[in-house]
């Protein structure tokens, strides 16, 4: 393997408080030397990282790769092109594919697959429950023994609040994360985007933030009485964080992401994007955009998980914003018929792999957040609600070098051109975006570099 020297490069790594314009070795992939200055010599291939940021790479908490089963969507190759794009070297994986990952061999087929395509490391989530239907638990300590440090029903969550507590007992017994999609069934029912002011003025069932508070509130309660750790999935709103402090301050394990789209849009993006701004919980109201980045930054919120969703053009309906401009003036029947049949109809969910740095840097450049907030939010603070770090999410010396370098002033415009993914359900499709990838290095070997325009 060959030597690896990032020169002139701002290193970044909040866990050792590092902040400094340093070089960089690495040798038989690990993080070998860090200097003020590293002489480069013919063994060495020499990255020039001026004006950029070297980080450890980006660890994903939450993303569906659509395989097997779904692989028309994505697939774990195209989720790994679409991973090391936005700086990302290790996924975790739900567990909603076809079969279901609630057994060993699925989730052996998973790692073996990723690990022959060689650009991400994949740790799959298990099913809580047996196909994820919530009735029957899955056998926790078989899915721990195949390589699961997590469990989910990602897209729902149990219902049945006495298995559900014995799952969390099982889970702090074997020390494997819980992570729930916190939306009580009952109450968000068939409800298509926030409870609120646009599905009022559109006439469509709305999901009520209630449906995740009490989700919230019940797994928090679970957790203080089982010791178990639970993470809460993409949360959305301002009366779940004012919980999650609540259960904080009681010393409860208890740690919450939030996907990167939740940040920058509300509930009337569907307005101007259609069902392309579907997803589940929904985007809320702008009072609760700017409460979910305050508590991202104030690290109420620990890390970002992408959600990062994959779907076909023809599932999700995707309409342009000149057709959709016209619901407003005039009111247009057929349009909005279609627009109501198609959020209707549409399966929830956003790519986020591609694009979560960006909309992370966007915010940086408004003055929101930290630089070293980003890298905390997007690496470290990951690695360690995995029990990974520190061999990931820093930058230490011995450690594995997965590394990113990236320009946080460089403008790229996402095309469908430039998009890794197999799908394009994202609103910041044809979107100028700011943040930009340049390198990605995974274990001292360069799965991702920019190609020059």
């Amino acid at each position: 393997m060959k030597k690896i020297l990032i020169k002139k490069g701002l290193l970044v790594d909040p866990s050792q408080n590092l902040k400094a314009e340093k070089d960089l070795l690495i040798e038989g992939g690990v993080i070998k030397e860090i200097k003020e200055e590293i002489k480069p010599s013919p063994e060495m291939e020499v990255l020039d990282a001026k004006n950029c940021v070297v980080a450890p790479a980006f660890i994903d908490l939450h993303a569906h790769l659509r395989d097997p089963g779904y692989t028309y969507k994505e697939d774990i190759y195209t989720a790994g092109k679409s991973a090391v794009f936005g700086g990302f070297t290790t996924l975790v994986s739900m567990p909603n594919t076809n079969p279901t990952a609630d057994n060993p061999t699925v989730i052996e087929y998973q790692i073996q697959k990723a690990k022959k395509e060689g650009l991400i490391r994949l740790i799959p989530a298990g099913a809580i429950t047996k196909d994820r239907k919530g009735k029957e638990l899955t056998n926790f300590q078989e899915l721990k023994k195949a390589g699961v440090k997590a469990l989910s029903d990602d897209g729902t969550t149990p219902s049945d609040e006495n298995l559900l507590k014995i799952a969390f007992q099982w889970s702090s017994d074997l020390d494997l994360l819980i992570m729930d999609h916190a939306e009580i069934p009952s109450l968000s029912k068939e409800g298509v985007i926030n409870e609120g002011k646009i599905s009022s003025i559109l006439g469509v069932e709305g999901r009520s933030f209630i449906a995740e508070t009490i989700a919230l509130a019940r797994d928090g309660y679970l957790a203080m009485e089982t010791n178990a750790r639970v993470h809460i999935q993409h949360i959305t709103s301002k009366e779940s964080i004012k919980l999650l402090e609540f259960f904080k301050e009681k010393g409860v394990k208890i740690t919450a992401e939030v996907n990167p789209n939740h940040l920058i849009f509300t509930e009337e993006a569907v307005l101007k994007y259609g069902s392309l701004a579907k997803v589940n919980p929904p985007f809320r109201t702008e009072e609760d955009r700017l409460s979910l980045i305050k508590a991202l930054e104030e690290g109420l919120i620990d890390c970002i998980g992408t959600d990062h969703a994959p779907h076909s053009a023809k599932e999700k309906g995707i309409y342009s914003s000149e057709i959709l401009e016209k619901i407003n003036t005039p009111f247009h029947k057929e349009i909005v018929e279609n627009l109501l049949y198609s959020l209707k109809s549409a399966p929830p969910g956003l790519l986020g792999l591609p694009v979560a740095l960006s909309i992370l840097i966007k915010l940086m450049h408004e003055g929101f957040l930290s630089l070293n907030r980003i890298i905390e939010v997007l690496s470290t603070t990951p690695a360690k609600i995995l029990g990974l770090y520190p061999e990931l999410g820093s930058l230490r010396i011995g450690t594995k070098a997965d590394i990113v370098i990236f320009d946080p002033k460089k403008e790229w415009l996402f095309t469908p051109e430039i998009n890794p993914s197999k799908s394009e359900n994202s609103p910041l499709i044809n979107t100028l975006l700011i943040g930009k990838v340049i390198y990605t290095i995974k274990e001292g070997k360069i799965v991702y570099k920019e190609k020059k325009s």
